[in-house]
């Protein structure tokens, strides 16, 4: 299985359930995207079901931990996705419900339900899997991935046990990637942007609309370093209409914003967003009231778009905003 790096107190957490004989039933890995949310399902799985658990860890070599990291292993079961937001339908939470009470065929006698990527899961899914959450078959485990416990109902978020993943640090992050044998130049570019972010750097290593929007954002924030209203306006309509790309570029220019108004207390302090040398331009000119006035002008844009407004006049008027709070 491949190597997960950090977060340690929470692997050694999942390994003492198990060897306790204390697994929950129910269980939420949340964080940002690219910290190793799917990895740790993963790995969760392999603790579950190894035929073989050396020392609460998973041995890696029976037919469950191999069956587990290929994907092919028949008692785990991906939810699937559908629809233009990639959800989950109510169809789907009753087929799974209903599944749920068809025992497993295997010696740990369990069986496991993942759903990834769950930010747009409908209330109504949610409620649908209640029940089966609230009192599952002895033998049948949930898990779910998202980037934050704001997604769930608090009635689900009652039942699961949540874990928050955390970034690693720039070396692990570094000897992550050179493991992938990218050259060291490669690497310091992705660290440069994406820090402790595994996930986040090897999509920037691999992904030229990545290294496309990165470099959209640096662009961004270059123009309202200008005060220039219009470039900003130009760069940010290059986005075009996804909605993907429209969140990663403002996600990416909200931490720089953010990184400003930490630089302008503390110069000194480590940066989290995708350009240190133009956060700490901002710095220099945002007071960190302007620095949060900014942020919610990025955080409702985003909102906004969210809701189906169009798209370019969204962006064109959150650039208005951001000059105006200069």
């Amino acid at each position: 299985m491949k190597k997960i790096y950090g977060n340690e107190y929470l692997l050694k957490t999942l390994e003492s359930m198990c060897c306790n004989g204390r697994a929950a039933h129910t269980v939420l890995f949340y964080g940002e995207k690219g910290l190793g949310k799917k990895l740790l399902a993963k790995y969760y799985c392999t603790l579950l079901l190894c035929e073989n658990p050396e020392n609460g860890k998973p041995c890696g070599r029976c037919n469950s931990c191999k069956n587990a990291d290929k994907g092919f292993h028949p008692d785990i079961v991906y939810a699937e996705a559908s629809g233009k937001l990639g959800g989950y339908s109510v169809d789907t939470a009753r087929a799974i419900c209903s599944d749920a009470f068809v025992r497993p065929n295997n010696s740990s006698g369990r069986k496991i339900y993942i759903f990834t990527d769950c930010h747009n899961m409908d209330p109504r899914t949610q409620n649908t899997l209640l029940k089966i959450i609230e009192e599952p078959p002895e033998y049948a485990y949930f898990i779910f991935t998202t980037e934050s416990k704001s997604d769930f109902l608090p009635t689900i978020i009652s039942r699961c046990a949540c874990f928050a993943l955390s970034p690693c640090t720039s070396e692990q992050s570094a000897a992550a990637l050179s493991e992938e044998n990218y050259s060291e130049a490669e690497i310091k570019s992705a660290v440069d942007c994406f820090h402790g972010n595994i996930g986040m750097c090897l999509k920037y290593l691999s992904d030229e609309n990545l290294k496309h929007i990165v470099d959209l954002t640096k662009s961004a924030a270059d123009s309202i370093i200008r005060r220039d209203e219009y470039l900003l306006n130009v760069t940010l309509f290059s986005l075009g209409k996804d909605r993907n790309s429209v969140r990663s570029a403002l996600s990416m220019l909200d931490w720089l914003i953010r990184d400003a108004a930490v630089l302008s207390i503390d110069p000194a302090a480590d940066t989290a967003g995708c350009w240190r040398d133009g956060a700490v331009q901002l710095s220099r000119m945002l007071m960190p009231s302007q620095a949060a006035a900014i942020h919610r002008c990025i955080e409702k844009a985003w909102h906004t778009v969210e809701c189906n407004v169009n798209i370019p006049l969204t962006l064109s008027a959150m650039c208005g905003e951001i000059i105006g709070n200069i």
